[in-house]
């Protein structure tokens, strides 16, 4: 390029950014730009997307306890709003396993499943959940998407799987399961207990289509099987008529394309769905974002994440507003969209249109569609969030990581996915204040008589020279620490030999401290004084000295005392930092 165009180029960059921003810089993020092959290209993706997906909606109905053509709906227009209004070009958002089983947790005490009251219910958190995403976006609060880590997510969807696993059971070998059996526990000792009752033409069929699909994800992955399956036992149920044999089928489905209206609900009703909507809102945010970034990193793209949270709030306003439930961005959906060939949300659109199709000319055949068959879509889907592979990652790099996901998932399946997933949010914050609470410290020690030093880990009667301590504390000083700070270092200089004078704290991984730990501190250097230890800190960056500054700890070290290298440090306690200190310091 040249100098003349590459000077035109920057100054209309420059006009450019002085502009106000169009419609276009805010819409249709996870499309633009494209081209007319690879619209041709989605287009066919989003077709085959839909052959894959279609049945696993109906499935995720199921789940929330909403009827199948519900499932259909949450591909429609919460589909749509997304690919308005995000900014990803992977993403799938639409009916999900783990937003599913938050929700029917609760709503199913509160209202019969499939009734009208529960449907305003389910479309009553769907708002609620918009409404949150809105405020998060407004707010730029996508960072929260990072304090849920990926070991706990593991462990919740695990739990989440097991969980959904149990609840298919009683469809799969054709025993109605009674409302009071509404937890896993319940479930299973229940069936245990009516195992002698079970359906076998319904345990067969549903037996005949997991193996189906299990076999076909293995040696098969493209082929649509979940809908060979359904088409399948949709000609077969009305060939043989299963109703007649004792085969429950999913009778008749409302056609068309859904009625805008508007969820009523009282107000009572209103705020008992807070903690629900919460729930799904965290649950969104994590899931979400963690399938967008690993998609958008596959492809060296960027990852706007506050924009993903504004189309996900769109969509599932729009799905409160069709008779729907709350929608999420799947992982294994968007996984899905990858394997069929969609590269952005273009395909996404082809989906919903198919979804369409479906809703305004195929919906009369689905009443044969047997429950049996949807329950074993469901199962293979819920054995599949138990990735073994990633649990046996995490106990082989990190055995107390992999006790936090275990914790986690049990919790999910023994008191519910409500509580389940604040408690993988808390835990993933507790493990983070762990870390910091507890931090790793080390003591500047000679590996070895006249060898260099090297920081090894603290342990009583540790000293760096016969008259000097070296420690370095590995995290931020606050109120939840200072005092394993302070008793660590009495400990060192209990434990140390006789003559003693120098303590310096190796400050390099210290950013913060806060007003506790700096009275904390400070008594701690008054008392080490009096016993003739003078106390000083090293590598003391600016964000530091400020704090200690404002908090008066350094005119309790005494300025001298404060250095913003560790060689100035040791050169003050008479050790020669050239002939002494490791190159790494």
């Amino acid at each position: 390029m040249g100098h003349d165009s590459l000077l035109t180029t920057t100054v209309r960059r420059m006009q450019d950014s002085d502009r106000k921003p169009t419609a276009s810089a805010w819409l249709l993020k996870g499309i633009l730009p494209i081209n007319r092959a690879a619209a041709l290209r989605d287009a066919l993706a989003g077709v085959s997307l839909a052959s894959m997906d279609i049945p696993q909606v109906l499935g995720y109905a199921r789940i929330a306890g909403m009827p199948p053509v519900a499932g259909l709906y949450t591909a429609f227009l919460p589909l749509v709003a997304f690919a308005l209004f995000g900014a990803s070009r992977h993403l799938v958002v639409a009916a999900d396993s783990a937003t599913a089983t938050i929700f029917a947790s609760r709503l199913s005490s509160m209202a019969a499943p499939g009734s009208a009251e529960y449907i305003a219910l389910a479309g009553m958190v769907a708002l609620q959940t918009a409404a949150l995403l809105l405020l998060a976006r407004l707010f730029k609060l996508g960072f929260l998407a990072d304090f849920l880590s990926r070991t706990v997510l593991v462990g919740f969807l695990a739990g989440v799987g097991v969980q959904v696993s149990i609840a298919m059971l009683g469809d799969l070998s054709g025993i109605a399961m009674p409302g009071s059996a509404s937890h896993s526990v319940a479930q299973l000792e229940y069936l245990v207990r009516h195992a002698l009752q079970f359906h076998a033409p319904t345990l067969g069929v549903a037996l005949l289509v997991i193996v189906a699909i299990l076999v076909c994800k293995r040696v098969a992955p493209r082929v649509p099987m979940p809908l060979i399956a359904v088409i399948g036992s949709i000609v077969a149920s009305k060939a043989f008529d299963f109703a007649a044999h004792g085969i429950a089928v999913l009778g008749p489905v409302a056609g068309g394309l859904p009625a805008l209206r508007f969820p009523v609900v009282s107000w009572q009703q209103c705020v008992d769905l807070v903690p629900v909507a919460a729930s799904c809102f965290v649950m969104i945010i994590a899931q979400s974002a963690a399938a967008a970034r690993v998609f958008a990193q596959q492809y060296r793209e960027e990852v706007d994440t506050n924009s993903d949270i504004l189309g996900l709030s769109a969509a599932n306003a729009a799905a409160a507003l069709t008779g729907t439930f709350v929608v999420n961005g799947s992982p294994t959906q968007t996984a899905m969209a990858e394997r069929a060939g969609t590269r952005s949300q273009l395909g996404q659109l082809f989906f919903a249109a198919v979804v369409a199709v479906v809703l305004l000319f195929l919906s009369d055949y689905l009443r044969y569609l047997p429950h049996c068959v949807l329950a074993a879509i469901v199962f293979t889907i819920a054995i599949g969030l138990v990735n073994l592979q990633s649990l046996n990652d995490i106990r082989a790099e990190s055995p107390g990581e992999f006790l936090l996901a275990l914790v986690t998932a049990a919790s999910v399946v023994l008191v519910g996915v409500e509580h389940g997933i604040l408690l993988a949010v808390a835990l993933s914050l507790l493990r983070h204040v762990r870390h910091s609470y507890h931090p790793h410290t080390m003591v500047l020690t000679p590996a070895a008589p006249d060898a260099r030093w090297q920081f090894l880990p603290t342990k009583p009667g540790a000293m760096t020279a016969p008259h000097l301590i070296v420690y370095r504390f590995g995290a931020d000083l606050f109120y939840a620490n200072d005092h394993f700070f302070a008793a660590e270092v009495t400990k060192l200089v209990d434990t140390a030999s006789d003559g003693l004078r120098h303590f310096i704290v190796d400050a390099g991984a210290i950013t913060d401290l806060d007003y506790s730990a700096a009275r904390t501190i400070g008594e701690l250097v008054e008392t080490l004084r009096d016993r003739g230890v003078v106390v000083s800190f090293g590598r003391v960056n600016r964000f530091l000295r400020g704090d200690m500054d404002r908090h008066g700890l350094t005119q309790v070290l005494g300025e001298a005392n404060v250095f913003a290298t560790l060689h100035e440090a040791l050169a003050y306690a008479g050790v020669n930092p050239v002939t002494h200190e490791p190159n790494t310091l």
